[in-house]
């Protein structure tokens, strides 16, 4: 496949308005990592606020990232192994305080699962705690209490004129030394020099020996324009302002109409042929999925027909040690649901609807059986599938009829 990295930004990109990630966005996820796309959420939250999205994409099982604080960090969502870091030196924290009292702006920074700041009453210090799910701490004396290194710190106010003015006056002061931007009207961030998504990406690419042109971007904000330039294809979200639209190659649907599934759909899902699928990497990352519990293993896959081996061991056999026939219904409905998810148009997602077999003889402990699914109708709504498994001397031990019901995304 020609994309093998995905990178989304996380608010108002990834989540609608609701901070939720919808249905077909979420189906158009996981069946691209399944083709063995791997994914990073690339976003100025904080690490631990960034786990719960993580999670629910399987991020963990499929080899993917987490690029937090807007690039202070990148996390291997696989095992927490932290791959890139930058942080504050310490000793800048004194002087960034001294300016955040004089010009009255409330002052923070994160540390594990916490928020520590001086202002724990602030209205945007307290829903920047409630997304990310973190406890407040009141330090009063926010520079002395700090007693480690922080990604970033973050001035708050309402008064978006004086923030502009410090940003103005602090990339003057302290070039070279921290970069600052704002992300909201109300936040003025702190953070180490030359970092940004688009470079704290560049490294990931480089460890993964991955080049650019092997990587798509999608965001909706201004701190998404150099990492949208970065990506062989980068991808505005339909509601960005025009400065970010004019940046990028592709502009798709905002995050209220599914933008990120349709633009992925376009440019992944139906970019794929079956003969491309890396059976390979489907069958490392179903390692904690139940396919993977069973020991099944893809072998072939082709429109019209896909074939997959089951070994019979103690995870798949009865007390008697033959092949038990739930697991050989299992082993089916797997076949059947990767042929019709290579049938299925982009914008379709298939469930599984009905599944019956006939069992005409065993395998025993020791062997290693194959399953040949081939398609016997192709609807519009359904499809339905014969599985015949077989033991390794090939002799028909069960024929398995499974049938998928293929739906629209909404």
């Amino acid at each position: 496949m020609k994309y093998k990295l995905l990178v989304l930004d996380v608010d108002g990109t990834l989540l609608n308005d609701a901070k939720e990630i919808s249905k077909r966005t979420l189906a158009a996820l996981l069946k691209i990592q399944q083709m063995g796309v791997r994914i990073v959420l690339a976003s100025g939250r904080p690490t631990y606020g960034l786990l719960p999205l993580a999670k629910s994409l399987e991020l963990g099982n499929y080899g993917g990232f987490i690029l937090s604080y807007n690039g202070c960090q990148i996390i291997n969502a696989q095992n927490g192994e932290v791959l890139f870091e930058r942080r504050i030196n310490p000793e800048m924290l004194p002087y960034l305080e001294k300016k955040a009292r004089k010009n009255g702006f409330a002052l923070f920074t994160y540390h594990d699962d916490t928020i520590i700041t001086d202002s724990p009453e602030n209205t945007h210090i307290r829903d920047e705690a409630r997304l990310n799910n973190l406890r407040v701490i009141k330090e009063e004396e926010f520079s002395s209490a700090i007693d480690f290194a922080p990604c970033k710190c973050m001035l708050v106010s309402d008064d978006e004129e004086a923030l502009v003015g410090l940003e103005e006056h602090w990339k003057r002061r302290l070039n070279g030394a921290l970069d600052v931007f704002r992300s909201e009207p109300y936040f003025l961030e702190v953070v180490p020099c030359a970092i940004d998504k688009a470079n704290t990406l560049g490294a990931l690419l480089e460890a993964l020996n991955l080049t650019r042109d092997e990587v798509i971007a999608i965001g909706d904000g201004v701190c998404d324009v150099t990492m949208i330039q970065l990506a062989g294809l980068g991808i505005a979200m339909g509601h960005s302002q025009d400065s970010v639209k004019a940046c990028a190659d592709y502009v798709t649907a905002s995050n209220e109409e599914d933008g990120v599934a349709l633009a992925v759909e376009k440019a992944i899902i139906a970019e794929v042929r079956a003969a491309e699928i890396p059976l390979d990497q489907l069958n490392a990352q179903a390692r904690h999925a139940l396919m993977g519990n069973l020991g099944i293993q893809y072998t072939y896959a082709s429109e019209d027909r896909v074939e997959a081996t089951m070994p019979v061991d103690h995870r798949t056999r009865q007390p008697f040690g033959i092949l038990h026939g739930g697991a050989t219904l299992a082993l089916a409905e797997t076949v059947a649901g990767l042929g019709s998810m290579i049938l299925c148009q982009p914008d379709e997602i298939v469930v599984g609807m009905q599944v019956s077999g006939n069992h005409i003889s065993s395998a025993h402990e020791g062997d290693t059986v194959r399953a040949v699914g081939t398609i016997v109708h192709k609807g519009r709504s359904s499809h339905v599938w014969n599985v015949d498994v077989f033991t390794s001397t090939n002799k028909l031990v069960s024929s398995v009829r499974v049938v998928n019901s293929v739906m629209k995304k909404r």
